[in-house]
């Protein structure tokens, strides 16, 4: 199998080496070659000389409207080419990219940044609605810092381990493709509603010990539990090791990238790495392209994430 396609930052600016050329690549992902209304839906548009105030006018609702209406893109001021140039970052870099480092090759502001990059993930955040099916590792995490590494004022003095952190729930099928979510807790009730919004029923589970997991069978799933505090990692090629990999880049990515994710934007950096690891092999403009193509419907307002 050949490797993925990727993109040098040279050929990213050979490819878009202006604002225009931005602009004509999100029509093609988004319409093809038929502009259609952001407002209405109509196709019965025409092209407005100088592009001003928009470059299209629909015939049906009178309404100017661009590429950006109606996507996670609305009311942007950031030209085009930097949308696309900050796709390309959190593309290229497995791991992410922290919203200093995005503001300094942007040449923008760091808030303005960190909100752009929260607005791509947005469009990640939906995973397929198809039910997964075979063997299946489920498995469950905590995401936060150490209670003794905080200052006196954040810690919560109720003990170690999982105090102060945010549990994540994950499902990997036998393809590699990984779903995971936040959760309130890790009470049996939780992962067993995330396991039937996840995987079909009747299909085989592989977890470890933890008591969450007990009502499985009961469920209607087959149910092999694998007990790493025996010393046991694999049963007749049945393990865990793959999710618990997952949980491993997803950690390095919050040690040594963003040193902190917030309990209320924690979902959104699960889900770009969840998307970007099922999305590895597809190659790096396909991975641009799949992301345009995500963006109708996900309106995203500043207010609206920081209060959220």
């Amino acid at each position: 199998m050949s490797s993925p396609e990727t993109l040098s930052t040279f050929q990213f600016f050979q490819r878009f080496p202006n604002e225009e050329a931005a602009r004509k690549h999100f029509e093609d992902c988004r319409w093809g070659n038929q502009p259609v209304c952001g407002h209405c839906g109509s196709v019965d548009v025409v092209e407005v000389k100088d592009h001003k105030p928009m470059p299209y006018r629909c015939k049906a609702c009178r309404k100017h409207f661009s590429v950006r209406t109606g996507t996670v893109l609305s009311e942007s001021r950031l030209p085009l080419q930097k949308w696309l140039l900050a796709i390309y970052m959190l593309t290229s870099a497995r791991k992410g990219i922290p919203s200093t480092q995005m503001a300094r090759e942007l040449g923008v502001t760091q808030k303005t940044a960190w909100f752009l990059a929260q607005r791509i993930r947005e469009t990640w955040l939906k995973d397929r609605d198809d039910h997964m099916d075979g063997q299946m590792q489920v498995d469950e995490t905590y995401v936060g810092g150490r209670e003794k590494n905080k200052h006196a004022s954040k810690k919560l003095n109720a003990g170690r381990g999982a105090v102060g952190k945010t549990a994540v729930v994950g499902v990997r099928d036998e393809n590699g493709e990984v779903r995971a979510v936040v959760v309130e807790n890790t009470k049996a009730s939780t992962l067993e509603r995330f396991v039937r919004d996840h995987c079909r029923t009747g299909a085989t589970i592989v977890t470890n010990t933890h008591g969450g997991y007990i009502g499985l069978e009961g469920a209607g799933y087959r149910h092999i539990r694998i007990n790493h505090s025996a010393g046991e990692y694999i049963r007749d090629m049945a393990h865990t090791n793959g999710i618990e990999s997952f949980w491993s880049l997803l950690k390095r990515g919050y040690i040594g990238i963003y040193h902190y994710m917030g309990a209320k934007h924690l979902h959104r950096y699960v889900k770009k790495f969840s998307f970007r690891h099922n999305t590895a092999k597809i190659g790096t403009m396909n991975f641009i392209d799949l992301t345009i193509s995500r963006m109708a419907e996900k309106r995203l307002t500043y207010k609206g994430l920081i209060n959220a």
